[in-house]
């Protein structure tokens, strides 16, 4: 029998395949009445719904029959006929497999997926091998991103946080189960040897814990208070200090913190790789992470190749070394033989980049003398602006090169004596920079704030060798040159550039004159106190520094007292405990000072810790004192007090026959014959 509306039948199912049926537009499909109700609506839900074109307005309601009383109940597998047509009513076959209305071009929509959900919805189709299948790679980083925002701002795979975590643990176990075996490669060479001895194993325990909490540093409180205990970080390099002064050698198993600590530190960096010696130099070429030791170590050099008697091995790994290596390489060679390493650089200098060429440059700092001019005249004309600068800079610094006497010439005509009245300066400073001057080094264009001619003569006088100006200006000494009037104003310039000069120079004599007494505000006096302090020899620079804390208090002393030399001798020191003693008794807060407490933690004499121990006794609160401040001054002492101590015993463990097993006893020893 057939439907009105001329619907098909279905064809015979086959077995094992599931019967295709193909429904024309405008047709509606029913149940069979024989299947019960919840059978019907099970196969409506089970079954896509097909995509239908609206019914032509003459079609007559379908036709339903009645299933026969051994028709089996409907399924997606196995539909019978919505219109009750038999086989031999179906149309003739076409020769290809008609649509069935699960595919995508009748639907529209992709075919119907099962959907999981929980732990497996991300496993693999294939079993779930780590690192195959598609996805799978990402599941481990959403994870990781899920735990690193929190659940409170974003709701975490599975729900909850212990989903998460169970399956993170899930996925951890899976990627280690499934890590496929690294290639085998080429065993490293052995590391080197180091005869020094060992530090006493007391010590060796100390730079552990020193390392351990380089980071952490001493237990602070609050905003502003640091704690009654010691800052450890701030030890660590007076104990590399001390280790190598005493000729020892690193502790195999302290190694790579030490050098994770010299790579987050620079001031640690030389006495770091000093103390490690060529086993951190074996580690840096097996750790890109430390490959700033190849570059920033005395020792990257063997002897043989710096002296001359391996010259092919320098040769070859100048020219295919790492740049760490070349840099290095080019350092020991200047140590040993300027000549040589002026000579290598030179055979590949067109061909270094500008970066580069400026570092190696820079080395040439090493062993600098008169026979380096002529290739340094030819770095002038560099296309570089800073390798010519850093060029110009190296010949200023030879007093009998080219280039001195040119600037020298030019500064001539800039400063003279005044005849006419009081005998002081006269300047008259460059009105144009030329070309000429530009080769020479000369920035054209002024910082912002600074006028052009300001600025061109500052880098003429400070370029020009200092003992031009006595010559030049009636045979007076530094202190008399100083000491004259400047017309026009020009006296902060020239004070200033006659400043950088002594400090590029290395002029004590200069330099004592332009820094002045220490009685003097640092705001009257030329250029950079500090900078100048550093030219003069430690006994006198320290004694200028207590004169100057004694005069002015501690408020602009942390800049002096940084360049002092550690420890401090017994009169700066006395002066700088006084003065934290007036500002206590002054009712200010200690962290006011920090900076200068941190400098006298570290650098006081430890033998004072006795005579500064009541400074650490809390006082009564002042009438005019702020709130709490007695209490934080006596925190603040009590550190000082306690870190002064520490360092005297730090420093007795370190000396030799402190342990009878100095030479292999120590911290990691069993490691120690690895070499």
């Amino acid at each position: 029998m057939t439907d009105v509306s001329g619907t098909a039948a279905a064809t015979p199912s086959r077995p094992g395949r599931t019967p295709r049926s193909r429904t024309r537009p405008g047709s509606a499909s029913a149940p069979p009445s024989g299947l019960r109700g919840t059978d019907a609506a099970r196969t409506g839900q089970d079954r896509p719904r097909a995509r239908t074109a609206p019914t032509p307005r003459h079609t007559s309601a379908p036709h339903t029959s009645a299933a026969s009383p051994g028709s089996r109940p409907a399924s997606p597998g196995n539909r019978p006929d919505p219109a009750g047509t038999s086989p031999s009513d179906a149309a003739p076959s076409t020769g290809r497999p008609p649509r069935t209305e699960e595919q995508p071009g009748l639907t529209g929509r992709p075919p119907r997926t099962e959907r999981h959900t929980g732990p497996a919805a991300g496993r693999p189709a294939d079993g779930g091998r780590d690192g195959d299948g598609p996805g799978r790679a990402a599941v481990w980083p959403e994870l990781v991103a899920a735990a690193l925002l929190g659940a409170e701002r974003r709701r975490p795979p599975g729900g909850s946080v212990t989903a998460l975590l169970d399956a993170a643990a899930v996925e951890t176990v899976r990627r280690r189960a499934g890590a496929r075996p690294a290639a085998p490669r080429t065993r490293p060479p052995q590391p080197p040897l180091d005869d020094r001895p060992l530090p006493p194993e007391a010590a060796c325990r100390r730079l552990g814990m020193l390392l351990a909490n380089r980071a952490g540093g001493g237990s602070g409180t609050s905003a502003g208070r640091r704690g009654p205990y010691p800052d450890l970080g701030e030890l660590l390099p007076q104990w590399l200090a001390a280790a190598h002064a005493h000729g020892y050698r690193a502790p195999a198993a302290e190694l790579p913190a030490l050098l994770d600590a010299a790579r987050a530190r620079t001031d640690l960096r030389a006495q770091a790789l000093a103390l490690a010696g060529p086993r951190a130099l074996w580690l840096a070429r097996l750790n890109p992470d430390w490959r700033f030791a190849l570059r920033d170590s005395a020792h990257g050099v063997r002897p043989e190749q710096s002296s001359g008697a391996d010259a092919d091995a320098a040769r070859q790994l100048w020219e295919e070394g790492l740049f760490a290596e070349r840099v290095a390489l080019l350092g020991a060679l200047r140590r040993h033989d300027p000549a040589a390493g002026r000579e290598l650089l030179a055979s590949t200098w067109r061909t270094e980049r500008a970066e580069d060429r400026l570092m190696f440059l820079d080395a040439l700092r090493q062993g600098l003398s008169a026979q380096d001019e002529d290739f340094l005249e030819r770095a002038l004309t560099d296309r570089s602006r800073t390798v010519r600068a850093t060029a110009a800079e190296l010949l200023a610094t030879l007093p009998g090169s080219a280039l001195a006497a040119r600037m020298a010439e030019r500064s001539r005509s800039c400063v003279a004596r005044d005849r006419l009245g009081d005998g002081g300066l006269v300047v008259e400073a460059p009105h144009a920079c030329d070309a000429a001057m530009q080769r020479d080094g000369l920035v054209a264009k002024p910082p912002s704030g600074r006028g052009e001619r300001a600025w061109w003569l500052a880098q003429l006088v400070e370029a020009t060798p200092l003992g031009v100006w006595p010559e030049r200006l009636g045979g007076l000494s530094p202190a008399g040159i100083v000491a004259l009037p400047v017309a026009d104003g020009w006296r902060d310039d020239l004070h200033g550039a006659w400043s950088a000069a002594a400090v590029r120079q290395r002029d004590a004599q200069w330099a004592r004159a332009l820094i002045g007494p220490p009685t003097a505000p640092l705001s009257e006096g030329p250029g950079d106190p500090a900078k100048l302090l550093t030219v003069l020899p430690e006994r006198e620079r320290a004694e200028w520094a207590a004169r100057f804390v004694s005069t002015h208090g501690l408020s602009e002393a942390f800049r002096i007292l940084g360049v002092c030399g550690v420890p401090w001798p017994s009169e700066l020191g006395r002066a700088v405990v006084d003065a934290l003693e007036i500002a206590r008794d002054a009712g200010s807060y200690p962290w006011s000072f920090s900076g200068v407490m941190g400098l006298a933690e570290r650098c006081l004499d430890p033998a004072d810790a006795e005579r500064l121990a009541p400074l650490a006794a809390v006082r009564e609160e002042g009438s005019g004192g702020s709130p709490g401040a007695a209490e934080y001054w006596s925190e603040s002492f009590h550190r000082l007090v306690a870190t002064l101590r520490l360092r005297a015993v730090m420093l007795d463990e370190l000396r030799p026959g402190t342990d009878e097993d100095a030479g292999g006893g120590g911290r990691g020893g069993a490691g120690e014959s690895a070499g």
